[in-house]
């Protein structure tokens, strides 16, 4: 059984696809420029403490000890905070250095690669906050650490996220105008469902891109010369059904004149033959031209008019459900598709079975037999028109192999299904299911 894959539509395809592009366009050139921006910013803090630490050395190098720790408060900026001590820097326990910062700091000021320049970073994330120290010609040392903090290096989420509103945006508005340039699709589509129907038959409007307006011109003629094969289709029927019942009526009248009544009686029998071939034919290549409109039926009192009619013919049967239960349906379609079934099962078997079972969902009618039933792999195989299994049901059959067919067709018709299986004990099962 083929499985039902949801999909997007053709709408939802193109739309998917260029929102795909953006997104990985705006990711693309928003992580360049964090990227960028991230470099700029490593650059020039890495400049603006060089510039400042070299400054700080020299300055404090010139002034005697005792001097030096105010010195070093004056060197204090909005931005640096300096500090000097004559011992050593505390280890700290957890602090991630920052060799990349210190080898563009060298770079800057190669003077500061003779001092045991040491940076690290506290605080790692979003408010990072950069310390270190550096030692002093007489082995002393200056500590400093920012005090603003320094730019997460990561990427930004929120400017990601700024970026993808003018491309959900463009989406918006791509999907409104894909939608109105495949307008013409959706006419094409709800025509093409109309076509074999008994609707009117509508020209699509040959509106919109020249791709679409050539499969809808397309689709036009071959829906004319459609409409029109139905039509000649359906005059023929008629014509063919007058010409062949008006000789078959001329012989049944003949046929009483004869006089040896065993003749008589075959003559009928083939006349009889003949007319439920016709009939059969008629009814199942005129289906769709039925001009029949549904009205709400008594279905329980049609199967048990059904069974009294196989009791009246001599032939045992039952019928088994409520005594009434209404259904809005095509009140000849379905009562000659299951004329079809009760007469099948008359053919093949001695006993019928006529069962109605109402539910919330629909109405189940199961119409059985106790013939022979039919071999499990051809079950499929008897619905499919001009079809007839005799050597399955042991018995000749009359017509063209139409009747389940025409059962088929009518109960589809309705929105319903017809199913086939063989009974345990026996002979054959056909299941009528019908919406409520």
């Amino acid at each position: 059984m083929k499985r039902y894959v949801p999909s997007l539509g053709l709408i939802g395809q193109i739309v998917a696809i260029l929102l795909l592009t953006l997104i990985i366009e705006f990711g693309a050139s928003t992580l360049l420029y964090e990227r960028a921006s991230q470099f700029s910013v490593r650059d020039d803090e890495a400049n603006r403490l060089a510039e400042h630490l070299v400054i700080s050395r020299r300055l404090l190098a010139e002034r005697p000890p005792a001097g030096r720790a105010a010195m070093a408060a004056e060197l204090t900026t909005d931005r640096y905070a300096l500090r000097w001590t004559a011992e050593p820097p505390p280890r700290l326990p957890i602090a991630p250095s920052l060799d990349a910062i210190r080898a563009q700091v060298i770079e800057w000021e190669p003077s500061l690669g003779r001092t045991d320049l040491r940076l690290r970073v506290i605080s790692p994330g979003r408010g990072s906050v950069i310390v270190g120290s550096l030692r002093l010609p007489d082995h002393s040392w200056l500590h400093f650490q920012t005090l603003g903090p320094v730019e997460n290096l990561n990427l930004a989420f929120e400017r990601v996220l700024l970026a993808l509103v003018p491309a959900v945006a463009l989406m918006v508005l791509g999907g409104v105008l894909v939608r109105r340039t495949l307008t013409p699709l959706r006419l094409l589509t709800a025509a093409a469902d109309r076509v074999g129907s008994n609707e009117q038959a509508l020209a699509v409007p040959e509106v919109g891109p020249g791709e679409v307006v050539r499969v809808v011109s397309a689709f036009n003629r071959m829906q004319a010369r459609i409409h029109r094969l139905i039509a000649d289709r359906t005059q023929a029927l008629a014509a063919v059904g007058h010409d062949l019942r008006t000789p078959l009526a001329r012989l049944r009248l003949r046929a009483e004149a004869v006089g040896d009544a065993g003749a008589r009686q075959a003559i009928g029998a083939d006349i009889a033959e003949m007319e439920a071939m016709v009939a059969s034919l008629l009814a199942y290549l005129g289906g769709d031209s039925d001009p029949e409109a549904p009205a709400r039926i008594d279905v329980a009192v049609l199967c048990a008019t059904l069974a009294d009619d196989a009791e009246d013919r001599g032939r045992v049967s039952e019928y088994c459900g409520p005594d009434h239960c209404e259904l809005h349906v095509r009140p000849l379609g379905l009562k000659r598709a299951l004329v079809n079934l009760v007469d099948n099962a008359l053919h093949h078997g001695d006993r019928l079975w006529i069962t109605l079972d109402r539910t919330d969902a629909g109405v189940a009618i199961r119409i059985e037999d106790d013939g022979p039933g039919i071999p499990t792999n051809q079950l499929a195989q008897v619905l499919e028109p001009f079809v007839r299994l005799d050597a399955a049901r042991g018995r000749d059959t009359v017509g063209f192999g139409l009747g389940l067919p025409i059962v088929v067709r009518a109960v589809e018709a309705e929105g319903g299904r017809l199913t086939l299986a063989n009974r345990p004990a026996g002979g054959l099962a056909a299941t009528v299911t019908l919406p409520a």
